[in-house]
This record gives C-alpha cells, sequence and structure tokens, in this order.
C-alpha cells in the first residue's frame, strides 16, 4: 500500500465529500479511490469514515487523524518547493512594505547587499505607517511593529527588539530644564504618538533590577502624529520631550542632537516582524528573500535595534 498516496485521496475524499467526486478531482477510478480507503483503514486498524447512502462523516478518530495528515502533506508539499525553487534563478519584482521605523536604519542597509547576491530581482519597497493588508495590497512580503495588527493566518517571524527612551534636545533642556523625576514628566511639553493607549498618559515599567511595577504618567501633549519621523522633527527643534524606540533613533544620542533622559526607568519595547503570506509555496524571490533576512537577525529574543 502506498502510505502517502492514501493519505491524499483520505484528505481529498473529506475535502469533497464522496469517493466519486475525489475520484473526478484526482483523475482515478471509483473503484481505485473505494480500494485505496479500504486499504488505509485495514493497515490502521479502525474505520475514519462513516458512510451512509448520502454522504460521508468523520469518525472521532478520523478527525484526528486528518489534522495530522493535513500537517504531513502540507510538510512534504513544502519540502517538495523547497528543492523546486531552489533548482530556479531568482528573478521578478519583490513587493516590500515596511514600517518607517524599520526602513531607514534597518532596511535600506540590507537591500544592496541582497541586490548584489540577486541581482535579477526588483526592489519595490513601500514604507508607511498605516496598517497594510499584504495580500489585498499585493505585496510580498511585509514588516510589522508589534503595535500593528497583523492578519492572524500570516507567517509571522520576530526579527529583534528595540527598546524605548524618554528623549529631549538640548535647546529644550537648555529652555526647560530636566525633568526631576518620571512624575514630573506630567509638567513638560510632550510630542506623542496617536495611539489612543498613550494619548493621555506614558507607562514607566519600573526601575532598572527591581520588580516590574507599571504605572502611568498623565501627560501634556503640543504635538500628536503617527509618524515617527515627524515627532523626531520636532523634538530636534526643541519643542518637547518624545518617546523614541532606539531603532529610530540613528546617531541621534551619539552626536548630541538628542539627550536621553531617566536611563535608570524601563519604559517598554517594541518589537519588529517580518510577515509574509504562508511557508508554502513560496517563489524563489520570496523563499531567498526571507532567508536572507533571517540570517541577519539570528537571535531576536536578545538582539537590540541599536542605531
Amino acid at each position: 500500500m502506498d502510505r502517502l498516496q492514501s493519505m491524499r485521496i483520505f484528505s481529498k475524499v473529506v475535502e469533497q465529500g464522496s469517493f466519486a467526486r475525489a475520484a473526478i478531482a484526482m483523475e482515478m477510478s471509483n473503484a481505485v479511490v473505494t480500494r485505496y480507503m479500504a486499504d488505509l483503514e485495514a493497515h490502521l486498524g479502525t474505520r475514519l469514515l462513516n458512510r451512509t447512502t448520502r454522504k460521508l462523516s468523520l469518525t472521532e478518530t478520523g478527525q484526528i487523524y486528518l489534522e495530522r495528515v493535513r500537517q504531513i502533506l502540507a510538510d512534504i508539499d513544502d519540502a517538495d518547493a523547497v528543492a523546486s525553487y531552489s533548482a530556479k534563478k531568482p528573478s521578478g519584482t519583490l513587493r516590500i512594505y515596511s514600517h518607517p521605523s524599520f526602513s531607514r536604519t534597518q532596511l535600506a542597509p540590507l537591500l544592496p547587499k541582497f541586490a548584489k547576491e540577486f541581482p535579477d530581482i526588483v526592489l519595490d519597497v513601500r514604507v508607511t505607517d498605516r496598517n497594510v493588508d499584504l495580500v489585498e495590497e499585493g505585496f510580498d512580503i511585509g514588516f510589522f511593529l508589534d503595535l500593528q495588527k497583523i492578519d492572524a493566518s500570516m507567517i509571522a517571524r520576530k526579527l529583534a527588539t528595540s527598546e524605548i527612551l524618554l528623549c529631549a534636545s538640548p535647546d529644550y533642556i537648555k529652555q526647560y530644564g530636566v525633568p526631576k523625576n518620571a512624575d514630573d514628566v506630567s509638567n513638560h511639553k510632550c510630542l506623542n504618538f496617536g495611539y489612543d493607549f498613550l494619548r493621555d498618559n506614558w507607562i514607566v515599567q519600573g526601575k532598572r533590577g527591581e520588580p516590574p511595577s507599571p504605572r502611568q504618567i498623565p501627560i501634556h501633549s503640543c504635538v500628536i502624529s503617527n509618524n515617527a519621523d515627524v515627532l523626531r522633527e520636532c523634538a530636534l527643534a526643541g519643542m518637547g520631550l518624545v518617546l523614541r524606540a532606539s531603532v529610530m533613533l540613528g546617531d541621534d544620542l551619539s552626536s548630541g542632537r538628542l539627550v536621553r533622559l531617566f536611563p535608570e526607568f524601563l519604559l517598554g519595547d517594541i518589537s519588529i516582524s517580518m510577515v509574509y503570506p504562508s511557508r508554502r509555496l513560496l517563489s524563489a524571490k520570496v523563499r531567498n528573500f526571507v532567508n536572507f533576512v533571517a540570517t541577519q537577525f539570528p537571535h531576536p529574543e536578545i538582539d537590540k535595534w541599536l542605531g
């Protein structure tokens, strides 16, 4: 008995709802499909399907077996795809979406390296803050912050984590001084993201080396935006305090354009994930890009984005 073929036929019978329709779909005779199913049940020593003159239904064992069979068949198809695509020269246009926070300091430096290795792939990169539906908008792959909504059907691979820092420009500090403590932030002008949960309060997780004790600090926002670069420019102009993920800072700290405040406090972090529609039957261009990026972030549980 060809067990793999038996599994494929069993899965197809369930999918089609009858032996006859499964036989047509697989271009076999009804007798062959029936024999395969009988041999499979005999081999397993249990009934997988309840048969009546009107319909088929799975037994409890059949339902459990079907779930495993589908996973096995998916893994086999995926393995075949890897072998098949590896023999083909990747080409075509690769459409990439990225959140701005990742694109400027992390994604952009990777693109020339990838292009040198795969010169026949055209890179079409779109950068925006808004939530993007990869399938609906025709993207092959995307880079999302964990603050964004990601469709549960997507495959998401966490790449790295960025610590959130509180910063201000030297001009702001010269004019308004440094907050005396975390609570004193409430008395300062703040540059804020347009997320509802940050609109009126900033969250302090606690001091480093101590048990977490999250608390909310009321703030006064003088600028609210959904764009990190807008907030950065306002901060550089001395307009207020700003929360910045380390990935967004570039060399602003090392150059002295911004000053980090309260380094002893933990303000949380943000993760970035590489997202794509399916592991199965990825095109050569997507699979090679996924593998390339994964090698650049081998330890997502400990990597930090550094400007």
